[in-house]
């Protein structure tokens, strides 16, 4: 997996840490890529957001061949269209057997306790959106990694792990992680 840091809002030290999470959770190697600016072409200046599907089609751009994924990751706010709303803010996007996916730190500051529940956040959210990536939905099961968020940062505080049905959607479909992250 190729991490991309965008933009100068974002800590090192939460690209390290994200760095870290997908190693331990996927069992995978992971790159860190050079800091690279936000592409002005995803900027939507009513808002003061980027675009978070014209980031997915940047990120395709810079994605090395020798990785299998790349995730973006931004201090910056993004948003997407979902439903009526041409602006929602999100945590990430990603599409489902996709090679791309996208987060940002900016809202998992939301109701922190501290500077570590928000860096947890950003690295359990890191975990889901890669999960998207392989192949998996939002999951019905509360406390598991794939779960929706339903707006709301906090949902990631109770999640941990992928639940029983969404490690064996991966098993079969030739992955293998690790039993615990």
């Amino acid at each position: 997996i190729a991490i991309q840091p965008m933009g100068s809002g974002l800590p090192t030290q939460d690209v390290n840490l994200v760095s870290q999470s997908l190693r331990a959770f996927f069992g995978v190697k992971v790159i860190i890529l050079p800091r690279v600016p936000l592409p002005k072409s995803a900027y939507y200046a009513p808002r003061k957001r980027y675009r978070a599907d014209n980031l997915l089609t940047f990120l395709k751009t810079k994605k090395p061949s020798h990785a299998f994924r790349i995730l973006g990751l931004t201090g910056a706010d993004i948003s997407t269209t979902k439903g009526q709303v041409y602006d929602w803010g999100i945590l990430g996007l990603a599409t489902i057997d996709g090679t791309s996916c996208v987060i940002s730190r900016f809202r998992t500051r939301r109701r922190a306790t501290g500077r570590l529940q928000a860096r947890h956040r950003l690295a359990k959210i890191a975990a889901h959106e890669i999960g998207h990536t392989l192949g998996l939905s939002h999951c019905p099961t509360k406390g598991c990694l794939m779960e929706d968020a339903q707006g709301s940062v906090t949902t990631s505080d109770g999640e941990h792990d992928l639940c029983p049905v969404c490690r064996k959607q991966l098993k079969e479909s030739g992955y293998h992680i690790p039993n615990s992250p």
